[in-house]
């Protein structure tokens, strides 16, 4: 078995921060010992990574990801192969993507499809949610099967109407069978319904641009149906995880129902923290490529989530990774803002932008570790073989440069994707190197991986709760 080295570096856990030198065995590591000791003076190996100066941290966990994604009659522009390539050089070692039931269709029908798209494609680890757009009784005795074969979460909406909204008796009884079986339900919440009102009422007024999409889909309509997921949960004794929170008053119901000691739990997204409704206002139809659901929000709402995620209110920042192109695809909502891809780029991004909210004083270097890594880990049943650097666990594992400066760009990112949401931005960080259980993916900036390296990951249940 070939064995690796990292030495000299200070390795950054959820929990703690060591100068330590990691010693990886068939692809796992196999030990660590503080550095200039006997012990890990005395260890050989193949290979020797030199860390001095740098992090060693472990590989992201993305747990929010839509590769090859059918919306609004196109698809997601990143395949299997070319995401999970880019999340590599972002400094993400697994993502878990989702799998789509079709309305008249099976669980296993969608499941079976994403397993075809992704299998031999991935550079990096990777498993499965299952988005379920028809609740009943043959797809919620699907449910038990599908926990027991290791895709443990639910995706449940409250919106989008017509294609994969539940109503609400079919939300609880998909938690009730989930209070049974172990497994997480996960919902995107706004209200569906009321959205698609104010869209027609809009519309009629001849409000056509793509700022009129986040003037639609209100905060209140996020906290609204973030109350209701809540209370359904609840009723149901289920745990409740919400995705893509981005308005303070969706923070305030999850505090309110943790507070209550609730297991509810919440997940952001960088383009929550980072962005705003003015870049939905930027002139022309430059505001397209900021459309996704949930919207963006008025910059006071970002003061809201950094501190849901100091207080651990909200436990997960995921990407929501769904890349339209601007060309050809963004455009397809021009003169009608309700016709755009909601979706956007992310997946390279993330590590680096979090880190930068470590270098602003948003959160600790731990709680960056958390957040990206650890929590996602734990939420879907993945720790600690992924999420942490300890013996045991699968040697996922970046050397990351906290001091390179980079400026974020279309021009040099890796997502298939021809606009970058961040053009331009300044972030210190970089990923240097990037090992996938143990195999160099990235190595000192070039990408060495292939296609096929990343395999499936069946899941526990979430951790957190059980």
């Amino acid at each position: 078995m070939s064995r690796t080295v990292i030495r000299g570096g200070l390795v950054i856990t959820a929990s703690d921060e060591i100068q330590a030198d990691v010693l990886i065995e068939g692809g796992r590591v196999a030990a660590l010992a503080a550095h200039g000791t006997e012990a890990a003076d005395s260890w050989s190996a193949e290979r020797r990574i030199d860390a001095t100066g740098k992090y060693v941290i472990p590989g992201g966990v993305d747990a929010h990801t839509h590769m090859e994604m059918p919306f609004g009659g196109t698809y997601a522009s990143d395949t299997f192969e070319t995401g999970t390539r880019a999340a590599a050089w972002g400094g993400t070692t697994t993502i878990v993507d989702f799998a789509i039931q079709s309305r008249g269709g099976s669980l296993r029908e969608g499941l079976d499809a994403w397993y075809a798209k992704a299998d031999g494609n991935c550079a990096i680890d990777y498993a499965f949610h299952m988005i379920m757009s028809d609740v009943n009784e043959s797809s919620l005795k699907e449910m038990d099967l599908l926990v027991a074969e290791g895709i443990t979460s639910f995706k449940l909406f409250t919106a989008y109407p017509g294609v994969f909204l539940s109503d609400d008796g079919q939300i609880l009884r998909a938690m009730q069978r989930a209070a049974s079986n172990g497994g997480l339900i996960m919902t995107h919440a706004e209200n569906g319904l009321a959205i698609d009102v104010l869209v027609e009422q809009a519309l009629a007024r001849g409000e056509r641009d793509p700022r009129y999409h986040g003037e639609v889909r209100k905060a209140l309509l996020e906290a609204e149906a973030t109350h209701r997921v809540i209370k359904l949960s609840q009723v149901a004794g289920s745990p409740l995880y919400v995705v893509h929170v981005s308005a303070q008053e969706a923070v305030a119901e999850l505090a309110r129902a943790r507070d209550e000691g609730l297991p509810v739990f919440g997940e952001t997204c960088p383009q929550y923290l980072f962005l705003s409704t003015d870049n939905l206002a930027e002139p022309g139809f430059e505001g397209a490529k900021y459309v996704c659901s949930t919207p963006l929000r008025p910059k006071e709402h970002q003061a809201a989530l950094w501190r849901g995620l100091r207080t651990n209110d909200l436990q997960v920042v995921s990407t929501d990774h769904c890349p339209f192109c601007f060309t050809g695809q963004k455009e397809r909502g021009r003169g009608d803002f309700s016709k755009i891809p909601n979706g956007m780029p992310g997946v390279e991004n993330r590590m680096d932008l979090l880190h930068q909210a470590v270098v602003d004083g948003h959160i600790s270097r731990r709680r960056w570790i958390e957040i990206a890594c650890a929590a996602p880990a734990r939420m879907f049943g993945l720790y600690p073989k992924k999420g942490t650097i300890a013996p045991g666990a699968d040697a996922d594992i970046v050397i990351y440069d906290p001091h390179a400066e980079q400026i974020m760009s279309a021009e040099t990112h890796h997502m298939n994707v021809d606009y970058s949401a961040y053009e331009g931005k300044r972030v210190t960080g970089q990923v240097e190197t990037v090992l996938s259980r143990g195999v160099p993916v990235i190595d000192g900036r070039d990408y060495v991986g292939h296609a096929g390296h990343g395999t499936y990951l069946p899941r526990g249940i979430c951790q957190f709760v059980n």
